[in-house]
């Protein structure tokens, strides 16, 4: 419901899935800065002017990176439930910290030849529903069989999510949510950060407390109350009279 919020305002809408989501393929690894490489790429097909970029979640990380990245690129930046938190890392000796990546790396390619040509068990299609309720539990299940037409592929025996079970979450390469929050308020393009105050299992665990002492000049955020991850499908109305406002 929010995109065609959006382009009923007289916006062209441009959604893509990432790498190993949805309809696109599975790749043979994946990363975090590859799907930031998608997402430029993703740009040079769609305009060669700066242009607003919403990002939902992990969407709304990768948007920021990029943000940082190419500035010349984005003129402005919605974060829907997408600020990083700021999770202390630890500070360990460069040696202990060859040995953990070399852990890290050989454990993600073992995963991944253990998973190589693995395909998700078929259900019925509120069945998936039911399922992804225990990660969402506000969103009605009228929202949840919707999101399996959309995430899920309905075969021969039944419903499966489209994505690959090779992916793990936050892909494959070092990243951590406090490096983008360090280099927050650096950023240069104007930002708007919508945050949902409900904690739920796939957010972040971000505050607008946290966040506050971290936000560049001119940088916004809106708590919506009694409201969890899915921000703009649970106030779908609300999300996109903020974004139209901002963009305007």
């Amino acid at each position: 419901m929010f995109a065609p919020l959006l382009a009923d305002a007289g916006w062209r809408v441009v959604a893509w899935d990432h790498r190993g989501c949805g309809d696109s393929a599975h790749a043979a690894l994946y990363s975090w800065s590859a799907d930031v490489r998608d997402a430029l790429a993703v740009l040079d097909t769609v305009a060669d002017r700066p242009i607003p970029f919403i990002g939902h979640s992990k969407g709304g990380g990768l948007m920021l990176q990029l943000a940082e990245s190419c500035p010349h690129r984005i003129s402005k930046l919605v974060l829907i439930d997408g600020l990083p938190s700021p999770l202390a890392h630890p500070d360990i000796a460069d040696h202990e910290r060859t040995r953990l990546l070399a852990r890290e790396i050989s454990g993600w390619l073992d995963h991944r030849r253990r998973v190589a040509g693995n395909e998700r068990k078929p259900d019925t299609l509120d069945g998936l529903a039911a399922r992804r309720r225990r990660m969402n539990p506000r969103l009605s299940m009228e929202w949840l069989r919707y999101l399996v037409t959309v995430g899920g592929r309905h075969d021969a025996d039944g419903w499966r999510w489209k994505i690959d079970p090779a992916m793990r979450p936050g892909g494959f390469g070092p990243w951590r949510p406090s490096w983008a929050l360090e280099r927050l308020p650096g950023l240069a393009t104007p930002m708007l950060g919508l945050m949902g105050t409900q904690p739920e299992p796939m957010g972040w665990g971000a505050t607008p407390e946290m966040i506050e002492p971290y936000l560049p000049t001119g940088a916004r955020v809106v708590p919506f109350a009694d409201t969890g991850h899915f921000i703009h499908i649970e106030q779908p109305e609300r999300v996109a009279e903020l974004t139209l406002e901002f963009l305007a």
